[in-house]
């Protein structure tokens, strides 16, 4: 089946369907550095299919440039990467650059979810009045416009929990009639990225919709069990010791051998080339609370931010948000979630080794995530990527989580869907 992806940030999502054996049509982003992102990855996937590979990897060694990386990939191809804001005077310009890469096919999924933001708990408890004048909680109508557009036999869309609780429910359930009124039947379900492989405690909602003609009975992804305990140590063994402010951006190598989860996960999948290693810069007061929170978690305990020494206290709020500062627990089966405020500091997501004393790295951070080590991640200009890249990572779905989720909806919708084509 061939798809679109809509508000495909970095592609995690499109990543996993591709890896599924989907073929994509075009990936519609607002974020500039996400679409260099997303180039990248299209430059990867039409390499490896020529077998001429090799010129990624000059690019991942840094032989070459983005620039040089480009000229080598069809037009058309790159062209299939759309930099445009979803909604308004964009929708047309948006049309006519699909319907380029279209060539007279029909579209047989949609995939994608609208920013989260505006339906995050956290993002309506900091909002003064909950989001509710935020643009972004009615971005589920555009995405019914694209459904009515393309015709799409079925759709995946992606969000966070708040989702089903955002304005009291009103926006579920209005987006439910609107998708109704499109033709197509919805079923949503919760589910957690760990009972997918994923190593990392992340709560999403799945919206599985088809055409209601089609009188499908979707899989109830609820039920899905991962069964292989793996630690997040063999998540971050292998890769090289660096302190805070260190790592080498393009082409350094592992230090230790691979894991059977790197190997099983498609983590690490036979290039021994590793980038983006690179680990943010951070005060001695940081660095000391830092210390601290990693000796409480060998002790089998989370630092409490009100028991800091007063000297280490910035913080005049005592009274929520006592784990400002926590560490990746290397022993647990999965890590805490990773959110976009991880661009902004690197408090939440502390290396459990103290001996490197540091929040993580960028591939550190990829790697919960389940991007693949030969996935780079692109900033508007290229070397200047760090932040762009944590941001891009936080907002991802993990590829892993999308490419078991392609496969279910292949196996259960595989029948009925040729009938009906």
């Amino acid at each position: 089946m061939n798809f679109i992806d809509l508000f495909a940030g970095a592609g995690g999502l499109s990543e996993g369907f591709i890896r599924a054996g989907y073929e994509p049509i075009a990936h519609v982003e607002m974020d500039e550095a996400a679409c260099y992102t997303l180039k990248t990855r299209v430059a990867y996937h039409y390499l490896k299919a020529e077998k001429k590979f090799d010129t990624y990897i000059a690019y991942l060694k840094g032989e070459i440039n983005r620039s040089e990386l480009y000229k080598q990939i069809p037009a058309e191809l790159l062209s299939s990467v759309i930099n445009y804001p979803i909604g308004g005077e964009y929708n047309p310009k948006i049309h006519k650059l699909i319907e380029a890469q279209l060539k007279a096919r029909e579209v047989d999924l949609i995939i994608g979810g609208p920013p989260c933001q505006a339906y995050s708990l956290v993002g309506r408890a900091r909002s003064a009045n909950g989001m509710k004048d935020d643009h972004r909680n009615y971005l589920y109508v555009q995405y019914a416009r694209y459904l009515e557009k393309y015709q799409p036999k079925l759709f995946v869309f992606e969000n966070v929990l708040g989702l089903k609780s955002a304005g009291n429910g009103v926006y579920l359930k209005n987006m439910e009639k609107l998708f109704d009124k499109k033709g197509y039947a919805m079923q949503l379900f919760t589910v957690e990225a760990n009972n997918f492989g994923v190593l990392q405690n992340r709560k999403r909602v799945i919206i599985l919709g088809w055409k209601k003609e089609m009188n499908l009975t979707p899989p109830n992804l609820e039920t899905i069990k991962n069964t292989n305990k793996h630690t997040v140590k063999e998540l971050l063994n292998d890769l090289p010791l660096i302190q805070a402010g260190e790592g080498i951006d393009k082409f350094s190598t592992y230090s230790k051998p691979t894991t059977i989860y790197l190997n099983q996960s498609g983590i690490r999948n036979g290039i021994n080339i590793l980038t983006q290693h690179v680990a943010r810069p951070h005060t001695e007061q940081d660095k000391e609370i830092y210390r601290i929170a990693v000796e409480h978690i060998h002790k089998g305990e989370r630092l409490n931010y009100t028991l800091l020494p007063k000297r280490l206290k910035t913080h005049k709020n005592e009274h929520s948000f006592f784990d400002r500062f926590k560490v990746v627990d290397d022993k647990s089966e999965y890590a805490q979630t990773v959110v976009a405020h991880i661009a902004k500091d690197g408090h939440y997501y502390i290396h459990p080794d103290i001996k490197q004393n540091r929040s993580l790295s960028v591939r550190e951070a990829a790697r919960l995530q389940s991007f693949p080590d030969d996935f780079y991640f692109e900033g508007v200009k290229e070397g200047k990527n760090r932040t762009a890249a944590f941001k891009q990572i936080g907002n991802a779905v993990p590829p892993l989580m999308a490419f078991k989720l392609a496969i279910i909806i292949n196996q259960s919708y595989n029948e009925k869907y040729r009938k009906y084509t």
